[in-house]
């Protein structure tokens, strides 16, 4: 069998004798057995391989895994307790992720793409993942290509092909014609062949792209990565200078080595080493955006790439579709209207014929709700609706009751000459009302066989105006009221008619603003741009013109979210810093947005956001503690180098200091509730104050030691310990300014610390471990004197780096200077502040 339409000749190679019935269970069970299934990677997060890989296998794991068996093989397996360190916290890392991973990846089997196939000669609702050679295809608009496969004759198809060329032009295809994997149906609807599955379809490698773990642009990864590439650099020769100033203090290279004393020497410059390594920084922030995706899916928001949770962080502005975002997305019939003529005869069975191809679009359902037929007329031709066209059309036979061309569509296009004004009046007052209008038009004679292409002929009589209702959402007048309060701004683009957006909008509290007409957008991109900014409506937006309003928004330095349900939202969700989609949207849509609301609640958005701030907020937390240790390590390390002193601490007394200042407070602070919109300069503002505070924090911990060691007379155990105890309660002031503003439980955390710093110089068992004891009265006065200054030191620089916030509300630029807490539950609109957020 041949296929039909304009390319006649078969496909090599290709079975078409299912093309009518569809594949028996026989013959699916057999090519299955045969393994010829349209299997494709569908993972949304990394593997378990990947996680274990990323969480383990790093510079620094490599650098605490080489001093930790160096220590143990030298007995030395109290100082080696930071190995211990690293192991839990790359278990952590491993634990959180998987959690989040198995949680997105359970979602993303209930979001797969379904394909609509024939077997048995009746229709079946399939996986992709199930399709198989030869496989019978139902395709309609709003489908994506999940294999390759050959459109059949009988009807044509518009196609997006834009994820395999970069083309956003739809492409016509006729019967014969081959539909790769990966492809948008536009408009249109047909049956396929599937030609190709599995590894030999453009799908397998879309899919492993679209949906493997990837990281988004992200400021604060590439931040981290700068820091880390500086201590890369920095820890050589910091090592190589440390290690000669121990051996020095042993006597020299001669003496050490020859008595023994070497080993004290190596464990001092371990405990240097370790100290300049921020081991926990990276997987805070990785804990941090996988407990964001895990609270966010279990509030029905599936996330397909985890770092996007730091882009909900940093949107300034967010798009709107209207359908199906602030309406329900429901087409529900309203009523037919008198276009100002005579009815002409047959329109009820033109109004059914339309109804009854349900399947083009919501609004020829709801007509077919209100216009029900067993069986509609027989048509002698038709034109499918087409979102560059904006109407469609069906030919009746002469001796019908509804004898020729009926048209349905949009009344800009379809009442364009001159004779059409009068209903072109009433339609657009229609629209201005807020209801959706479609006009009913019909020609004498047949549709000419060009039409697609030309455009409709002259001499169309119009018959009636159809209006349509959509149900705006309950939440949506108060979720937009909190963007508007969190300082976020929010603009509805909408392909419907301008009057129609803008009474819509007035109902949901945008005001008297009138909306854009975008058949007038500019095409100068500078132009563009300066409309995009002044206009927060736009009607009649094609596409292509959606994508180009996002790139003019992003051009001028915005951070853009963009939600949306249908295939004409694709183009403008792929290009947005974050695309969003409903649950009602289709699976083309859904495999291109970064986040998907799978209940459909429009007012999940907020949650949405406050996580993304929660989980920004508290990593920027996190950062100050650990970047300042990095800081002071450094400084104490390459100062004592070059006066050939003795590190100050030994491994065991840092693991301590670090596991209370540290590890375990930076753990809590990375899942604390609260958060606001986050303003650039990540690395900048950390450093502003980690900077500072660290050479403060380094020299009271150098001043103590230098006391105790060459001008106080103590021994290097009393010497240490002052230090110890001067490093431990400077440190934990940094931490006390990086967790204000305080809550009940940031109080509990910080108290929990000050008791732990308390018993690892009072118990009898710890002092003995980790090799403390309370200093004499003298060293002890000189400790406390000097964590004071230092205290007060830290207490200035946070000061002097923070920055009000300006009155038109945007995020002050100081480290400390975070959010209000709002309480500690997850957030959401009932516990929002009522003023724009504020850093």
């Amino acid at each position: 069998m041949s296929i039909t339409g304009e390319n006649d000749a078969p496909i090599p190679g290709m079975d078409f004798s299912h093309a009518r019935e569809g594949l028996s269970s026989a013959e699916v069970r057999e090519r299955m057995a045969a393994g010829r299934i349209n299997s494709v990677p569908t993972a949304t997060s990394r593997s378990v391989g990947e996680i274990v890989q990323a969480n383990v296998f790093t510079l620094f794991n490599g650098v605490v895994g080489g001093c930790f068996i160096l220590l143990l093989v030298l007995g030395q397996w109290r100082d080696a307790l930071f190995g211990l360190s690293a192991v839990s916290n790359s278990l952590i890392g491993i634990v959180q992720e998987y959690r989040a991973k198995r949680s997105l990846d359970r979602l993303a089997i209930l979001q797969a793409a379904r394909n609509t196939v024939i077997r048995n000669g009746a229709r079946e609702l399939i996986s992709s993942e199930d399709l198989v050679p030869d496989d019978l295809v139902v395709l309609n608009a709003g489908d994506q290509v999940m294999a390759d496969l050959v459109l059949l004759g009988g009807g044509g198809l518009e196609v997006d092909e834009s994820l395999l060329t970069g083309e956003s032009e739809p492409v016509p295809k006729q019967g014969g014609e081959v539909l790769l994997s990966g492809s948008l149906i536009l408009a249109g609807n047909g049956r396929a062949t599937v030609l190709r599955v599995g590894p030999e379809t453009f799908a397998y490698r879309l899919a492993a792209e679209a949906r493997r773990f990837s990281l988004v642009t992200s400021e604060i990864r590439r931040g981290l990565e700068r820091v880390f590439t500086v201590i890369t650099w920095l820890l050589l020769p910091t090592a190589l200078l440390l290690t000669n100033a121990q051996m020095q203090d042993q006597d020299g290279w001669a003496g050490a080595m020859g008595s023994g004393r070497w080993i004290p020497a190596v464990v001092g410059a371990v405990a240097g080493i370790m100290a300049m390594i921020p081991l926990g920084l990276l997987l805070m922030t990785s804990v941090a955006f996988a407990v964001g995706g895990l609270r966010l899916a279990r509030r029905k928001v599936l996330i397909q790439e985890l770092a996007a949770v730091e882009v909900l962080a940093r949107v300034d502005v967010l798009c709107l579709d209207k359908t199906g975002t602030l309406s329900s997305g429901a087409i529900v019939f309203d009523a037919i209207h008198d276009a100002g003529t005579a009815r002409t005869a047959g329109w009820r069975q033109a109004l059914e014929w339309f109804g009854a191809h349900a399947d083009a679009s919501s609004t020829a359902a709801a007509i077919g709700a209100a216009f029900p037929v067993q069986e509609p007329l027989r048509e002698d031709g038709s034109v499918p609706f087409s979102s560059a066209r904006k109407w469609s059309s069906v030919t009746f036979a002469p001796e019908s009751a509804a004898s020729g061309a009926w048209i349905l569509g949009a009344p800009d296009s379809v009442l364009a000459s001159p004779g059409c004004a009068d209903a072109h009046g009433k339609a657009a007052a229609l629209a201005s009302s807020g209801l959706r209008t479609l006009v009913l038009a019909h020609l004498p004679a047949p549709m000419p066989p060009d039409a697609a292409e030309a455009g409709l002929p002259p001499g169309l009589v119009p018959v009636l105006l159809l209006t349509f209702r959509e149900s705006i959402r309950g939440d949506a007048a108060a979720t937009l009221d909190y963007f508007r309060r969190q300082g976020v701004t929010v603009k509805i683009i909408s392909g419907d008619d301008p009057r129609t957006v803008t009474a819509l909008a007035r109902e949901v509290g945008f005001g008297g603003g009138v909306a854009y007409d975008s058949r007038m957008l500019p095409e100068d991109p500078v132009l563009l741009e300066e409309t995009v900014e002044s206009h927060s409506l736009f009607g009649s937006v094609t596409p292509s013109q959606k994508r180009d309003l996002i790139q003019a928004l992003k051009r001028r330095g915005h951070t853009v979210a963009m939600t949306g349900d249908g295939v004409n939202d694709v183009l403008a969700l792929k290009e947005a810093d974050l695309g969003i989609a409903m649950d009602s949207a289709s699976p083309a849509t859904k495999a291109v947005a970064r986040l998907v609301l799978l209940d459909g609640r429009f007012d999940r958005l907020p949650t949405v956001v406050d996580e993304g701030r929660r989980a920004i907020s508290n990593i920027e937390r996190v950062s100050l503690v650990f970047l300042s240790k990095t800081v002071y390590a450094t400084v104490i390390s390459v100062v004592t180098g070059i006066l050939l002193l003795a590190f100050p601490f030994l491994p065991r007394q840092l693991s301590a200091l670090d596991g209370l200042t540290i590890g375990l407070p930076a753990f809590f602070l990375a899942l604390q509730p609260g958060g606001q919109r986050y303003a650039p300069g990540f690395l900048r503002r950390s450093l502003a104050f980690a900077v500072p505070a660290g050479i403060c924090t380094a020299l009271c911990v150098l001043a103590v030691s230098a006391y105790g060691q060459l001008w106080g007379g103590h021994s290097l155990q009393s010497a240490q310990s002052a230090a110890t105890m001067t490093l431990g309660l400077v440190a934990a002031w940094v931490l006390v300014m990086a967790s204000r503003p305080l809550n009940r439980v940031k109080a509990l955390i910080l108290a929990g610390m000050y008791a732990g710093l308390l018993l690892l110089f009072t118990v009898p068992l710890t002092q003995d471990f980790f090799r403390v004891e309370w200093p004499p009265a003298s060293l002890l006065a000189v400790s406390v004197a000097a964590a004071a200054a230092g205290c007060g030191a830290i207490e200035l620089v946070g000061r002097l780096t923070h920055r009000p916030p300006d009155p038109m509300g945007e995020p002050g630029l100081g480290p400390l200077t975070l959010e209000p807490d709002p309480g500690e539950g997850d957030g959401g609109i009932a516990g929002q502040r009522d003023g724009p957020a504020s850093r």
